[in-house]
């Protein structure tokens, strides 16, 4: 899959597509990520991107006929129809079951807005879809972008050390959309606390039912909406009802 990413500061992404166990996915083309500047489609000697908004207000705004020229130049090369995504505060938030669907995908442009935002010209007529990572602002797409990318790249095939790491993770169906249990390592005591002893008993029933209990446990603590969306889906044994019972 390929991602063209359109963005001003394209050396942002530099370490972060050649470090972590995802650069494999980057260097291996597993992912294809490829950065465009909108300024190298400005015109003028200044090379402008933004102007002042119409009706005045602080900031500035990004220019809808750079932006243009440069998804033009994106699109004629890759020719395949990729949606174009500017991440937003008013798009959809970013979540587990998005990702999943990314990853099987052909790719997409990705639109990295700066300054107070977007020429809304452009958002109408170019883009297909925005996307949010939260109810809070960032000073640039860029941060989304690699929030998204990494998501992405994790899930391929051959990228993580374990090949079912990610079946484990928070939100994933194999947890039946449940947030993941704690995890502990060597040594079994450390400063006084001891680590779990269902976990070292070598009973495999029971540490998985230990793990699937602080599953529920913490699910049910901090997202209770996870645990509702779990029973509407019959995702909950009868033991798992139990323990929420009593947690309750």
């Amino acid at each position: 899959m390929r991602f063209d990413v359109v963005t001003l500061f394209p050396a942002l992404f530099a370490p972060f597509l050649a470090s972590g166990v995802t650069r494999r996915a980057y260097e291996s083309g597993k992912v294809d990520v490829r950065l465009w500047n909108p300024r190298d489609f400005a015109q003028g000697n200044y090379r402008r991107v933004d102007d002042r908004p119409f009706g005045g207000g602080p900031g500035m705004v990004m220019m809808a006929g750079p932006l243009a020229r440069c998804l033009a130049a994106v699109q004629a090369q890759r020719a395949d129809g990729a949606p174009v995504v500017l991440f937003s505060p008013v798009g959809r938030k970013l979540d587990h079951a998005s990702v999943e669907e990314w990853s099987a995908s052909q790719g997409a442009v990705l639109i990295c807005g700066r300054y107070e935002g977007v020429d809304q010209r452009f958002i109408d007529r170019l883009v297909d879809l925005q996307i949010s990572l939260g109810d809070f602002v960032l000073s640039g797409g860029e941060i989304a972008a690699m929030a998204l990318l990494d998501a992405v790249a994790r899930l391929q095939p051959g990228v993580l050390g374990d090949a079912d790491s990610h079946q484990f993770d928070s939100f994933n169906a194999a947890l039946d959309g449940l947030l993941d249990c704690p995890h502990f390592t060597r040594p079994e005591e450390w400063e006084g606390l001891k680590a779990p002893a269902e976990l070292l008993s070598g009973h495999h029933v029971q540490i998985e039912r230990w793990r699937r209990d602080r599953r529920l446990e913490i699910t049910a603590r901090h997202r209770p909406d996870l645990i509702a969306a779990a029973r509407v889906a019959g995702r909950l044994s009868p033991a798992d009802e139990a323990l929420l019972a009593k947690l309750a």
